[in-house]
């Protein structure tokens, strides 16, 4: 089983074609929605009393809901713009509402869960609920520069907590102090998790683990609309598809990466959800398929 913890959110996303208001966003949102084509997740989080009945049920289709409690409070709200390339998000606005008081517990259903996804909560929290399940096969975290920049210190202990970070190439330069990824990536992994995976955005992936480096060039894209979620999105894919298997060998990881780099590549095309809600699992195998063929060499 698959359990995931962060965020849903009612977002504004400005982009240069179009902007959406107070759509379903948020980063487990995403994660769990991505991962759900490959297992039934469970999702923990928080919303308002202000949050629709619509957005309950589109996550109903895919998720089991029992973790997601409803708080007397407005639900957590964010507001963002990207520059007319796509690959700058400026925030305008996060109010954290809710999301501010929450006190996650892990239900009993979900302490067994095997594989855990602590998407970009506060550091100290996800060092905290990592420690209520019970037989954690592979655990993965990530983390964004809010955190980094406010609460460096719990970010690095949180880090020592999981088997795995994914974070995108920007905030592990400014976590680690330095510019170069493979040195990056050894730094982190000296901080106690076994594999990072550093997010390149429309340049793909790097996976690290001791040693060994394994690129994975992104999907080639023609049309990106918007580029809200795709870092969630990778991540839910990646661990979605290994909790499927129930493998932490090396050859699944890496074809798990490959199927990160494939869900957040349909999310780009579309605005907001729409790239995940409307998608089917024939699309992702046949996605694959092309993948494969425009690596091999």
């Amino acid at each position: 089983m698959l359990t995931v913890f962060g965020s849903v959110a009612l977002d504004t996303i400005r982009t240069p074609t179009k902007v959406l208001k107070n759509v379903l966003g948020g980063a487990a949102t995403y994660a769990v929605i991505s991962a759900s084509f490959f297992v039934k997740p469970g999702m923990i989080a928080v919303v308002g009393h202000d949050f629709p009945k619509s957005y309950y049920n589109i996550l109903r289709r895919f998720v089991d809901l029992k973790g997601l409690v409803r708080a007397d409070g407005k639900t957590f709200r964010y507001d963002g713009s990207y520059d007319k390339t796509l690959n700058h998000r400026t925030t305008n606005k996060t109010e954290l509402n809710v999301l501010g008081s929450f006190k996650p517990t892990v239900r009993e259903e979900y302490r067994k869960s095997e594989f855990v996804y602590l998407a970009n909560n506060d550091p100290a929290q996800n060092t905290k609920i990592i420690k209520e399940f019970d037989r954690v096969k592979f655990s993965m975290c990530d983390t964004i520069d809010f955190w980094i920049t406010g609460k460096r210190s719990d970010v690095i202990k949180m880090i020592g907590s999981v088997d795995s970070i994914v974070i995108n190439d920007e905030e592990a330069k400014l976590l680690t102090k330095t510019q170069n990824l493979i040195k990056c990536a050894k730094k982190i992994m000296e901080w106690g998790t076994k594999y990072v995976i550093i997010k390149k955005g429309e340049h793909g992936s790097l996976f690290f683990y001791e040693d060994v480096v394994f690129p994975s060039p992104a999907f080639s894209m023609e049309n990106i609309v918007d580029p809200t979620g795709a870092g969630d999105s990778f991540a839910g894919g990646m661990i979605g598809y290994m909790a499927s298997k129930n493998s932490i060998k090396m050859s699944t990881i890496r074809e798990a990466v490959v199927y990160g780099n494939i869900m957040g590549s349909f999310v780009v095309e579309r605005y907001g959800i729409d790239g995940l809600i409307k998608l089917k699992k024939s699309d992702i195998e046949k996605r694959f398929r092309r993948y494969k063929k425009m690596v091999y060499f």
